[in-house]
């Protein structure tokens, strides 16, 4: 950028603001003040990285209107690993995560997570004081980030223009220069004339003082009368000097009538070029008036074009950011989703694993079976009614003939079992296990599936739960969210669960159990913009088998067996790679039944057996 020297030595960019005498008075009437007087803030911040990796800790500093970012305080002296500038930065709160902050300048976005929402908010105000200090967004920083007219001399007259500003006219400047060439000429003519009225003042007093003296001498040298009559004169020469006094042949030279054309003309010269100026002066008003208009219009449709885009960017999060949203259009291909998904779940594996070992500790009482053979009297209680008969009716049903299941993982004595199914892009696949686990009853495991308060023991893709409504002794309505696998969206489900107690018809039949969970709607827990609502309808049921002991043995746990079937059809509520929907329930859903008949067996290991 070409740059002007100013008369103090500093140099001006060309798109910067001075009046026409070259002067900066007004650049020094505003100093551009910087942050240096704004103390230096820094600390530790999660930074998100990208899908795999996700949030890393990061040594953040706030300094001279830039944040930067270390690997580590240790590692400052090796240079920082990225920077921004704040100057057109924008910072935005999460609008759930009260610990977060976005700052995104242009397409370069950085996700920020601080330890609490009180270090958040320490770290938003330190950044607005440095962007505040910086200048900008201010009226007064118009003129020092290149404004060809300031917002004072648009309301009270060009007081101050651009050095480019006569570019497209030439008039104008080239009649301003006629009137300091007519200045110099009529000073110039001033001084002449001046000269020419002190030279006759001078001139005339000497004049009257030759006169007296001129009179003196003829009265002295009086004329004689000759014999004939004539005068005689004398020879002095007297009167010639009279008239040699009084004619002049101008004042040292000068030509006064043509001075005084001259200055004539000069001064008809002057008030031509005058009016003029005027004129284009008038004319350059309306001008820049319209331009100025112009350019507010433009900032208006700029400044509602900049909310539109930023309502929008915090519906739609920028790529490859932590926010990302799932769907049909999504930018992000089948493996990186997959990657992503995989890598979440690999490291709620690991946490998984650190926390076994605690969840074992807590007691839980397993109530009689007598509580869970009637229905109950509640308004969903034909519902649950019809969800029963009707997995007893299909659940149990054999995986051949035409049901089209296809095994899909098969472990041990666990088999799992697909049907593909799709709607309007959407995958539906309903699952279907079958399980054999010693040592515990199907009373057992229905409970432990049912009940809320070890519900955390075993389940590790729950983010957090509540009880909406208890209808009866044996059916509850439950909201929960699911941990977020990024990039897909959270999801969150509200269904009635439901534990029931079948009576065999048939003495020689083992008695059945079963869990029912199935979504329903309730005005307490209605759907909201930050999850998206899946539907679900889920089944586990058991059945206790018992092995005659040897002799006059009692039953011990080695001499029982659960057989569990275990169906489940989920609909996620939005979309995703059906691919990787698939891959994920052909991982989890067998780490999840063998996660959680592990946990029966060691919860019930040491325990009285409850059929």
């Amino acid at each position: 950028m070409n740059s002007s020297p100013l008369p103090n030595g500093r140099l001006l960019p060309d798109s910067q603001s001075w009046n026409s005498s070259g002067s900066d008075e007004d650049l020094d009437a505003e100093p551009a003040l910087g942050p240096q007087g704004v103390v230096e803030f820094s600390g530790v911040l999660s930074k998100w990285t990208n899908y795999i990796h996700g949030w890393q800790d990061r040594w953040v500093v706030l300094k001279n209107n830039t944040l930067s970012y270390y690997k580590s305080q240790d590692e400052r002296e090796y240079g920082c690993r990225g920077s921004l500038c704040l100057s057109k930065a924008v910072i935005t709160p999460h609008e759930f995560d009260e610990c977060r902050l976005d700052i995104s300048v242009n397409d370069s976005v950085w996700y920020l997570r601080a330890q609490d929402p009180e270090h958040r908010n320490q770290w938003i105000d330190s950044i607005e004081l440095h962007r505040a200090e910086s200048g900008y967004g201010s009226e007064s920083s118009l003129r020092r980030h290149g404004s060809m007219l300031s917002l004072t001399s648009a309301t009270s007259g060009y007081s101050a223009t651009s050095t480019s500003s006569f570019k497209k006219g030439h008039s104008l400047r080239e009649k301003l220069s006629e009137m300091e060439t007519f200045r110099d000429i009529l000073c110039r003519q001033v001084d002449t004339l001046q000269k020419y009225f002190d030279g006759c003042s001078d001139a005339v007093t000497k004049d009257e003082l030759q006169r007296d003296k001129i009179v003196e001498d003829d009265e002295d040298d009086f004329p004689t009368t000759r014999s004939d009559g004539e005068f005689l004169h004398n020879n002095n020469g007297s009167k010639e000097k009279l008239f040699q006094c009084l004619i002049h042949k101008g004042i040292n030279g000068i030509d006064f009538k043509g001075e005084a054309i001259t200055f004539k003309a000069t001064t008809a010269g002057i008030l031509a070029t005058l009016s003029h100026c005027i004129d284009l002066m008038v004319k350059r008003e309306d001008s820049w008036q319209k331009r100025l208009d112009k350019e507010m219009e433009k900032r208006r449709r700029v400044e509602e074009a900049y909310k539109s885009a930023l309502s929008e960017l915090k519906k739609k999060s920028h790529f490859g950011g932590p926010d990302y949203e799932e769907g049909p259009n999504s930018l992000i291909n089948e493996d990186e989703f997959f990657d992503a998904v995989e890598a979440a779940l690999d490291r709620q594996d690991k946490i998984e694993e650190q926390c076994d070992k605690s969840r074992l500790q807590r007691s839980n009482s397993v109530p009689s079976g007598d509580a869970y053979s009637t229905v109950g009297s509640h308004r969903f209680a034909e519902k649950v009614e019809e969800m029963v008969r009707s997995h007893m009716t299909y659940s149990l049903q054999d995986v051949g003939g035409d049901a089209n299941w296809q095994l899909v993982v098969e472990e041990g004595e666990m088999k799992v079992y697909r049907r593909e199914v799709e709607e309007n892009g959407i995958v539906l696949d309903p699952l279907k296990a079958t399980h054999s686990v010693k040592g515990v009853t199907g009373h057992e495991v229905c409970h432990y599936f049912w009940d809320t308060d070890v519900r955390n023991d075993w389940e590790t893709t729950v983010e957090n739960f509540n009880t909406v409504e208890t209808l009866s002794d044996n059916a509850i309505i439950i909201y929960q969210t699911h941990k977020r696998v990024w990039p897909a969206s959270q999801r969150d489900v509200l269904y009635l669960s439901a534990i029931r107690k079948l009576i065999a018809n048939n003495e020689n039949d083992p008695d059945t159990w079963i869990v029912c969970n199935f979504s329903v709607d309730h005005e307490n827990a209605q759907p909201n913009n930050r999850c998206v609502r899946a539907k679900i309808n889920i089944a586990m049921i058991c059945q206790t088998l018992v092995s005659p002991p040897e002799g006059d043995k009692d039953i011990s746990r080695d001499n029982i067996l659960c057989k569990i079937t275990y169906v489940a059809n989920v609909n996620p509520g939005g979309w995703a790679p059906a691919s990787v929907l698939r891959a994920v329930a052909k991982r989890e859903y067998p780490k999840f039944l063998k996660r959680f008949t592990s946990y029966v067996q060691e919860k019930t290991a040491r325990k009285p057996i409850l059929f």
